[in-house]
């Protein structure tokens, strides 16, 4: 296998949080490899709301860490959350700086809009609905002029490499001309989430919890993996992945009902916008009594659609649909995972030498349920402060490292049966029948596919969720449909036979 030494981080995604990271870093020089061209395949390019800060008169990074404390139903992290929430408005004000063009008001603040379980507006936004394709244009363009950084974007990550003393000190990926191990003085995950595991997805089918899988195969704890947010109004029209349509049109006003025009939350003026986990229950029980889910935005926004949200409107438009006329058929599909990588606000992860951040980390801010644009804020802010630890991490000599083991690659038709039992079995709504059934599933694939990275991030999810006997946040058990007495994370060690060869 050919190698590549490389006197530096190693940064593993192209996204929010892998940018980020890696625009930080300097002046250390910085690798950041991606498996698609930059843009193409990130959800952070995808979200539509915009960075949650506490920007606006009248509003302070306390409240925000309250209501996102409040979100995440007992276990976030208060101080992981004060953390994040402190740095919102410089971190806004930081992307601003790179170029990301934040819609103003006239007297040149920045706009907001209030999206669910938020106490107040404080989302800034980019042309209604295109905050994070701008925000990460904004990255890329600043990525591609700095000097310290090399952007390789056709490799993707196959395996962590670690040395004697287990230590992660670089990578194997996959590039067209073969695998390539590059050795590095630190690696940063920044692999985004888990969304294509499902057959209902509103991000790229890509992202698959490869990051997740090989952080946990070279030892990596592995935080709440079984908590994954279904976004409530993914537009209903056969499409793979599903388009969105933002929560930022029921922060205006558009109502979710049913098929006969009832509401489906009641009629109070902010019913629609609770927290995601009960609507997106509320959306699933309408479809499966077979009354049907719809955005009705006509009202609220109606001629101003295509200026308001004109990605939402495209999306309708080039499905034959024209929301000023007719309300948006929606449906939950698995949007954001709160799970993941065991990480500190720094990225530190449970093994030297490696970091996480953005989606692929579990950092304590989002606990059971995310509050809505804290991903993007938590990418940036997070991101940035992993990038400074990364580079100081890679001050001594690179590391060498043997080749470590390979992962098989999953076939196709396995991975379509993989994602339908997703859907089926670790929806937004589980019971402990349905879980079994879902591992039995996968120890089958297992059995003739091997152990691809999608199937040990799918078998750390389903058996969490397995072994959570109750209903919190995004995770709600008909068989346990009431939380238990007290809160309590999911912790699951890295593999036994790392950490034992790490102890050796």
């Amino acid at each position: 296998m050919r190698r590549v030494v490389h006197d530096g981080p190693l940064i593993v995604g192209g996204g929010l949080a892998g940018l980020s990271a890696a625009l930080a870093a300097a002046p250390r020089p910085t690798l950041v490899i991606s498996p698609e061209p930059l843009l193409r395949a990130s959800a952070s390019a995808w979200a539509q709301g915009g960075v949650a800060a506490a920007v606006a008169p009248g509003d302070a990074p306390a409240l925000h860490a309250a209501d996102t404390v409040a979100a995440g139903a007992g276990l976030v992290d208060a101080q992981r959350a004060e953390t994040l929430t402190a740095d919102g408005p410089a971190t806004v004000d930081w992307l601003s700086s790179l170029g990301a063009p934040f819609d103003r008001d006239a007297d040149g603040a920045y706009a907001v809009s209030r999206e669910a379980a938020h106490s107040r507006a404080r989302v800034a936004r980019v042309g209604g609905d295109g905050a994070g394709r701008a925000v990460l244009s904004a990255l890329v363009t600043a990525a591609r002029a700095s000097p310290h950084l090399t952007l390789r974007e056709d490799a993707r990550l196959l395996a962590l490499a670690r040395d004697g003393a287990g230590r992660v000190c670089g990578a194997v990926v996959a590039r067209p001309d073969g695998p390539v191990l590059v050795t590095a003085t630190a690696v940063v995950l920044a692999t985004g989430g888990i969304g294509g595991l499902f057959a209902e997805t509103t991000t790229p089918t890509a992202l698959r919890g490869e990051g997740l899988a090989a952080a946990w195969l070279a030892g990596a704890d592995v935080l709440d993996p079984e908590f994954v947010q279904f976004h409530p109004t993914a537009i209903d029209v056969g499409l793979d992945p599903m388009p969105l349509a933002t929560e930022a049109l029921r922060g205006e006003g558009a109502r979710l009902v049913d098929g006969h025009g009832r509401p489906l939350l009641g009629a109070a003026a902010d019913a629609d916008l609770q927290a995601r986990d009960v609507v997106a229950r509320a959306v699933h029980l309408a479809h499966r009594e077979g009354r049907g889910a719809f955005l009705d935005a006509r009202t609220a926004v109606g001629a101003r659609f295509p200026e308001a949200f004109p990605a939402v409107f495209a999306s309708c438009i080039a499905a034959g649909l024209d929301p000023r006329e007719a309300p948006i058929p929606v449906a939950p599909a698995a949007h954001y995972h709160m799970g993941g990588v065991a990480a500190g606000a720094d990225g530190r992860t449970t093994v030297p030498g490696l970091f996480a951040v953005g989606e692929c980390a579990a950092t304590g801010v989002h606990g059971a349920n995310r509050l809505a644009s804290n991903s993007l804020l938590e990418a940036a802010a997070f991101g940035r402060r992993t990038g400074r630890a990364a580079a100081a991490e890679a001050a001594g000599p690179v590391p060498t490292a043997p080749v470590p083991d390979l992962p098989p690659e999953l076939g196709a038709e396995a991975l379509a049966r993989l994602r339908q039992l997703m859907s089926r079995d670790m929806g937004v709504v589980r019971d402990g029948a349905g879980l079994e059934r879902a591992l039995a599933e996968i120890g089958r694939l297992e059995a003739g596919e091997g152990a691809a990275l999608p199937l040990v991030a799918a078998r750390l999810m389903i058996e969490a969720a397995l072994a959570r006997r109750e209903s919190r946040g995004a995770h709600f058990r008909t068989d346990f449909s009431s939380p238990a007495a007290r809160a309590a994370h999911t912790r699951v060690s890295g593999r036994a036979d790392e950490r034992n060869k790490a102890a050796a």
